[in-house]
């Protein structure tokens, strides 16, 4: 499939985005791996962060059935943001200056509005995906099932139509959500550019390279479920790897 969107061209000074091949995002993540080696102090400590957040999200939310459901989703859909600082290492080194994890906190400041704008809509998806969750949860699901001990079992049981409509609802999210934020962030931490812009930026390397980046979300998605299923403690390597990863599909991808 080939989606050309020239006429944003109209409305934004769009940089120019390169067609690559499906295989791509393995090399994106071999060239992350061996990045984050480079730098892995400062690259772990991201994963070390992002892994306690992750976890005092979910440890809040244990005893409500609604809340740690959207908190897992939530947390993907706010990751993304975190992982600005992890771009500013290889940028730092690109650079030659001093790496380390200060001094990429430090380095976010210099386009840290547009960050923050960005920040603010994944914010607020997050806000209305929760209200939607909400809304979903009072209506289809038993009042009783409070606890997570039977979560998963409820989810495939009883209630697998309600699954079904709330993981396509999130899935359709997910997809939106991937498209915007896919090179925009990196963008954002790498260029002094306005968030709009790399927003649509993003939308135009997704749109034109779907094969690719559906590989690539696969990737994304199957590595935070491992990281999941260790109990967070795998974020800790496979938050900063994918970071390092993405940092390369936004270099290949916009010129």
């Amino acid at each position: 499939m080939d989606l050309h969107l020239n006429e944003l061209d109209q409305h934004f000074t769009m940089p120019v985005t390169r067609k690559i091949a499906i295989n791509r995002p393995l090399v994106w993540l071999q060239m992350g791996w061996a990045d984050m080696m480079k730098h892995p102090a400062p690259s772990l400590m991201y994963g070390v962060l992002i892994a306690v957040i992750g976890g005092g999200l979910l440890l809040f939310s244990q005893q409500n059935l609604h809340l740690f459901t959207t908190a897992i989703t939530g947390f993907l859909l706010l990751a993304p943001l975190g992982a600005a600082g992890i771009y500013e290492l290889t940028s730092e080194r690109d650079e030659e200056r001093e790496t380390s994890f200060m001094q990429s906190i430090h380095d976010l400041y210099k386009n840290g509005g547009q960050l923050a704008f960005l920040g603010v809509i994944l914010a607020m998806v997050a806000i209305a995906w929760e209200r939607a969750s909400a809304i979903l949860f009072a209506l289809m699901v038993p009042q009783q099932i409070t606890s997570t001990d039977s979560i998963l079992a409820s989810l495939t049981g009883e209630m697998l139509p309600f699954t079904i409509i709330w993981a396509a609802s999130g899935f359709v999210l997910a997809c939106f959500v991937f498209a915007l934020t896919a090179v925009s962030i990196p963008m954002l931490a790498d260029r002094e550019v306005d968030s709009v812009t790399a927003m649509m930026t993003s939308l135009r390397a997704v749109a034109e390279n779907i094969p690719a980046m559906i590989v690539w979300a696969a990737i994304l998605v199957g590595l935070t479920a491992i990281g999941f299923a260790t109990y967070l403690i795998g974020l800790i390597v496979i938050f900063p790897l994918l970071g390092h990863a993405t940092w390369y599909a936004y270099k290949e991808l916009v010129e």
